[in-house]
């Protein structure tokens, strides 16, 4: 699944070529990849609620679409823009330079130019959903998300982390409902920057610490934007090209068994809250130790 700063590469892009075009017409091949009535319009914005995309149109109507594991956004320019300005975003496949639709497509959005966006999802876990754009905040999938790390103030994030004081941090700041868009990455690259044990119980954060905290998941995540996402193996810019978050910014996040740039000591790789998690041992110390701190496989 894309983490926040895929989902808002993926909306950077988009927005250059889509935006004042009229979808004259939707295309359901997979009945479960649409949820709604197919919805025509002229693209007035795109916007972002966590990891969600939603495109509003002209009519007040909007199209929330969530990729989830195997989701791609795939645009076809129409005969009057450039042959070369097709574009791929989400889980790389040959869909990316393959004849569309293919047999992984599931939605088509046609528009007056002639130009095409296509929804393929290998899985299935995806879904584009139509819906009125004053109802977009109430949808059941974006009411519960907390506010994103630049929204959310640094009392506010310390009081957070003491409403769940039994809860590792970790796991903590994973909760969407606690703050939005953390992911198992940022996560762990935040508890880096900040110098904290992922085991640590929320309850045990300082204000100082939480406030340290608050702003390194802002600064990893910032980075991560800027040079397009992290990707990983699964996820891709706009562009079709790959994000370069891991190689140039990670400091801990897959380089267990590397030396950690802050102290030099070898970082590991532990399972905390059911997730694959890197640490500096040396750099985010758990007094008394911890059980789940022996190292596990790559």
């Amino acid at each position: 699944m894309p983490e926040l700063p895929e989902v808002e590469t993926i909306r950077r892009g988009l927005n250059k070529y889509i935006v004042h075009k009229k979808i004259i017409r939707t295309e359901v091949l997979c009945d479960k990849s649409f949820i709604g009535e197919p919805a025509t319009g002229v693209v007035k914005t795109l916007r972002r609620f966590g990891k969600a995309l939603v495109i509003d149109l002209d009519n007040s109507l909007s199209l929330m679409i969530h990729l989830r594991m195997t989701g791609q956004l795939i645009f076809d320019p129409g005969p009057g823009d450039k042959p070369d300005s097709r574009f791929a975003a989400g889980h790389p496949s040959d869909s990316f330079t393959d004849k569309l639709p293919n047999k992984q497509t599931r939605v088509i959005l046609e528009f007056d130019d002639g130009g095409h966006l296509f929804f393929n999802d290998q899985r299935k876990f995806g879904f584009i959903k139509v819906l009125p754009t004053n109802e977009v905040g109430n949808d059941p999938f974006i009411k519960k998300l907390a506010k994103e790390p630049w929204q959310m103030k640094e009392g506010e994030f310390y009081e957070k982390l003491k409403k769940h004081q039994n809860s590792c941090v970790k796991a903590t700041i994973l909760d969407q409902s606690v703050i939005c868009g953390l992911g198992n990455i940022y996560a762990d690259e935040a508890l880096f920057m900040s110098k904290i044990h992922p085991e640590r119980k929320s309850g045990s954060i300082t204000k100082k610490e939480a406030s340290l905290l608050l702003k390194s998941a802002r600064e990893v995540m910032d980075k991560s934007i800027s040079s397009g996402g992290s990707t990983m193996h699964t996820y891709v810019k706009a562009d079709g090209t790959k994000g370069d978050y891991l190689e140039l910014f990670a400091n801990v996040f897959r380089r267990n068994g590397k030396p950690c740039p802050r102290c030099g000591t070898e970082i590991q790789k532990i399972r905390v809250a059911g997730r694959g998690t890197h640490i500096c041992p040396k750099c985010q110390q758990l007094k008394g130790g911890s059980k789940s701190q022996r190292k596990v496989d790559s």
